[in-house]
């Protein structure tokens, strides 16, 4: 069942006549859709790594002895980016960001943090995933406006003590990032309280929804890229034991999307409709730390239950609309992280990484609705709402994968401005599916290998304001997608140049 091109025909049409031809005709295109839009989906992923990995942090610290501090600034980002999609299609894009921020703090208690952002984007022509078709627009969003509180500063501001607990309360639009990423990692508005008892126990307690810009794991779903609305409550305990911060999470998302349902027309008979709902539940365990003085490790594995609803047809014995069911989710995932800093003045970084999640051989698409789960049927594909490194040319999504990565960094010119400040390194990623006859986010065969992916970054720090990035990748598929017919099997590049200067 991992062809969803070839699978929908796999009834015979008989009796069924024109209206079935029709209804297989209607679907193949509503695949075509889908895949599509999991290009968008795989395309704002690249995206959205690209600005995390290469912002600048705004996050200063107090000065000792003032009661007032403040910080306001911007900076601009003119990049380049060229990306290869699923199909073989090269899209261009020139992208202009614009970034203001500003921090008001008193006493080290009282904290307040605005940071809003403000994209030009610039497509070659016809390029553009824009549902209009456009080539050229703006967008904008607040990215932060949060504001922290901390008991145990108060306490020493204002009353003169040295308390070993401390409470701290976030609220506003800030990023949530549990763990290695893997389950969390989004801009979520809503409110987070950290207890700190000692050095060694912390609670944290999380309550929030999805900016509605976030973009989200189901790219069947309506408006799924600027119009998200996921609640998230979940609790996270974490201890010191020496070199180790094992921790322990449950985390619970309920769909508040109000999408309006697909309908696919089948040209007689019952049109195909389908309805969205995912609700999610995930218990997560683990540990981060050092093993020695120069390794570090992160280890993140979760189980996954929950609700979601099956896709609107079944193709056996023959093609047809049939009622969606509610359907038990049985799934997992693990991220495993491994570091090794060299004594060197080069600042050397050996990395090595896994990322195991499973997937369901009875969907036509791991993460979709449209081409989802088979009515009445256990949900095993793994889908959250994390943000992990999974290479950008491919830029995989965690759901029915093994992922492995070597990689290396360094900063070859320690000693020679303006040089100093230069960082080189390479990442290697292998793809494999995790299910064999379990699909991905695109047409697959039953071979369980999906390809290879070198990628090259460069990070400069030219002067205190200006830095410059490069990130290069090429994915080489392999036999799991290059099997398909129509599918494409040349390399996919993926090529992004930027400089940020700051004021």
């Amino acid at each position: 069942m991992t062809r969803p091109d070839r699978s929908i025909l796999s009834g015979p049409v008989g009796a069924w006549g024109c209206r079935v031809v029709g209804a297989v005709v209607l679907t193949l295109l509503s695949a075509t859709t889908t895949l599509a839009q999991s290009d968008i989906e795989r395309f704002q992923r690249q995206l959205e790594q690209i600005r995390r990995d290469t912002r600048i942090q705004v996050d200063p610290r107090v000065p000792p002895g003032q009661r007032l501090f403040y910080d306001y600034g911007f900076y601009i980002t003119p990049s380049y980016l060229s990306a290869d999609d699923s199909a073989g299609n090269t899209r261009g894009l020139r992208q202009l960001d614009t970034v203001g921020y500003a921090r008001l703090n008193v006493d080290g208690v009282h904290d307040l943090f605005l940071r809003g952002r403000a994209t030009y984007r610039d497509f070659n022509e016809g390029d553009s995933f824009d549902a209009d078709a456009r080539d050229e627009y703006w967008k904008t969003r607040v990215e932060r406006a949060q504001y922290r509180f901390s008991l145990a500063r108060y306490l020493s501001a204002y009353d003169g003590q040295t308390p070993d607990n401390d409470l701290t309360f976030t609220a506003g639009r800030q990023l949530a990032l549990w763990a290695n990423g893997l389950v969390l990692n989004q801009d979520l508005d809503g409110a987070q309280v950290d207890f700190n008892i000692g050095r060694a126990v912390s609670v944290s307690i999380l309550a929030g929804q999805t900016a509605p810009y976030t973009i989200d794991f189901d790219a069947s779903r309506p408006n799924f890229d600027d119009d998200t609305q996921r609640l998230f409550v979940g609790a996270m305990l974490s201890t010191q034991v020496g070199r180790h911060r094992p921790f322990v999470y449950y985390l619970l998302q309920k769909d508040q999307n109000d999408a309006e349902p697909t309908v696919i027309p089948t040209g007689g008979g019952d049109d195909i409709v389908t309805d969205y709902k995912y609700d999610s539940q995930y218990i997560g365990f683990g540990s981060s730390g050092s093993l020695s003085d120069r390794w570090l490790y992160g280890i993140e594995g979760v189980i996954q239950t929950g609700s979601s609803l099956s896709r609107a047809f079944v193709n056996d014995p023959g093609f047809s609309a049939v009622d969606q069911t509610t359907d038990d989710i049985q799934a997992y995932a693990m991220d495993a992280r491994l570091d090794y800093l060299f004594d060197t003045p080069n600042q050397t970084r050996f990395s090595a990484e896994l990322i195991l999640a499973s997937g369901d051989d009875d969907r036509l698409s791991t993460s979709n609705t449209v081409n989802g789960n088979t009515p009445g049927t256990t949900d095993r594909a793994f889908n959250a709402f994390g943000l992990l490194n999974t290479g950008v040319a491919f830029s995989a999504p965690v759901s029915n994968l093994i992922l492995t990565r070597v990689g290396v960094s360094t900063f070859p010119f320690p000693d020679t401005r303006p040089f100093r400040k230069l960082e080189i390194g390479i990442d290697v990623f292998t793809y494999n599916k995790l299910n064999a006859d379990a699909p991905v986010d695109e047409a697959t065969s039953d071979s369980r290998y999906l390809g290879f992916e070198p990628d090259l970054f460069i990070n400069w720090q030219v002067t205190t304001d200006v830095s410059f990035a490069l990130r290069y990748g090429v994915f080489f598929p392999g036999d799991g997608l290059t099997d398909v017919d129509g599918a494409v099997d040349s390399p996919r590049h993926f090529l992004y140049t930027g400089v940020t200067f700051a004021f």
